[in-house]
């Protein structure tokens, strides 16, 4: 049965409004092996890193269903705008790639399947923060995948050298960026990536105020609410003080910097272990990792990033595409075949001690990353994504952009998204309610 759109926002009416998305081509495509007779074939559209991989996987132990693999753009460079062409021209492929952000946004198209009954009994498996992330409105739309909780990656070495205690609160982070500088003058603990809007959500998220809320029937837009406005004056301070740098993280120049000592620290996801991996191989036994600085109790921090995967409205073979969501999201062959190429952290719990026998460590000092990784994943608070999540990203990092000129404040420009998040809202047809409830 196809999920039909219809005004206004309920738990009963929740796929409201459309969205205005471009359209782009699929860059690459991949069957893998030929289909055994008999079998079901099921096609997926995923930019996920690796998924040739666990798709490779699952066929070579099936005989029932065969999964047929489509490479598109990632989600904000096209993915999502072809994904949601194609389920307004009716050809969609039977599963497609979510990120908990993008969600709510696809569910605008009516296009996917609603999956309450057929995962209710996986509920008790998943981290609280990706079981949340596939229920906006408090029914099931998609099978989450791995999950982000954020954490804090430092130079173990530099800090202990120097005497610098690693903070465990915002207020003695303040203190630690002083301390860095103090030792090093052209040295910073860390850089705000003033061009990410999807960092700064994290940030905020932390900080335990929700940018949107369904309520009475309507979304409550509160992206400039205590806690993001908390968060945003204390980054406008240190980014005025000249405590921490600006510039964006994964450049060469940012990757230069981590290894020589000119960043002593990375405000980072869970999949921040594979970037310093990857990026500074050779600073083996120099880096640690901790939960994120908190504001106080509890303690909280937030996520960036994850993926999950829903089931077209329209796929006739809905059985069979959830047969290999639920391998995919579940099996511990998934985290073992993940291992071999990334450090994936799964959104099913039990998955988690297979993730960590098959992680190859030696790299970090300290505590045991999955560790630190599970602590952190535990003091998500709630947070629901709205349906111009991912348009609020480029309007956060556009708002941002007079900041290092002090043509602007981070307050200031959070001010000017807010606004700007509600209007959007409302010329897409969605009832808006704005701030923080009585």
């Amino acid at each position: 049965m196809r999920l039909r759109a219809r005004p206004g926002l309920s738990r009963r009416s929740f796929l409201a409004g459309a969205a205005g998305v471009a359209t782009t081509g699929l860059l690459a495509g991949c069957g893998g092996a030929s289909i055994p007779a008999g079998a079901t074939r099921v096609t997926i559209w995923s930019w996920l890193t690796g998924m040739d991989k666990y798709v490779a996987a699952f066929n070579a132990t099936q005989r029932d269903v065969h999964v047929e693999l489509s490479v598109i753009a990632s989600g904000l460079s096209g993915g999502y705008a072809q994904q949601t062409n194609a389920i307004r021209a009716h050809n969609a492929p039977d599963i497609l790639h979510v990120e908990y952000q993008g969600l709510p946004q696809i569910l605008l198209t009516g296009g996917l399947r609603e999956l309450t009954t057929d995962l209710a009994d996986l509920a008790e498996g998943y981290s609280p923060a990706a079981w949340r992330g596939v229920r906006p409105d408090g029914r099931t739309w998609a099978v989450p995948m791995d999950v982000a909780p954020m954490a804090f990656y430092y130079r173990q070495d530099l800090f202990e050298h120097h005497g610098v205690p690693v903070p465990a609160t915002w207020d003695e982070f303040r203190g630690a960026a002083e301390a860095v500088r103090a030792a090093d003058p052209a040295a910073r603990i860390t850089t705000f990536p003033l061009n990410d809007g999807s960092f700064f959500a994290g940030m905020s998220w932390g900080a335990g105020d929700p940018w949107w809320r369904i309520e009475d029937g309507a979304w409550r837009v509160d992206v400039a609410g205590e806690g993001t406005m908390r968060t945003a004056r204390y980054w406008q301070d240190l980014v005025g003080a000249d405590l921490v740098g600006s510039g964006g993280t994964g450049t060469q120049d940012w990757i230069a910097a981590m290894h020589e000592g000119r960043l002593w620290g990375l405000l980072g996801a869970s999949w921040s272990v594979g970037t310093l991996n990857k990026s500074i191989p050779q600073d083996t036994g120099r880096w640690a990792v901790t939960t994120m600085p908190t504001w106080g109790d509890p303690p909280a921090n937030g996520v960036q990033g994850g993926t999950a995967f829903g089931v077209s409205a329209e796929s006739d073979v809905p059985d069979a595409a959830l047969t290999f969501l639920r391998w995919l999201s579940t099996d511990p062959e998934v985290a073992r075949v993940g291992s071999t190429f990334t450090s994936p952290f799964p959104a099913y719990v039990p998955s988690r001690a297979v993730a960590r026998d098959a992680y190859r460590g030696g790299y970090f000092l300290g505590r045991p990353v999955y560790d630190v990784l599970g602590e952190a994943a535990d003091r998500v608070p709630d947070w629901t994504w709205g349906p111009n999540a991912l348009g609020l990203f480029s309007t956060v990092k556009d708002a941002f952009g007079g900041v290092p000129t002090g043509a602007t404040t981070i307050p200031a420009a959070i001010e000017h998204v807010q606004a700007t998040a509600v209007a959007d809202m409302r010329e897409r047809g969605l009832s808006v309610l704005e701030g923080s409830a009585a």
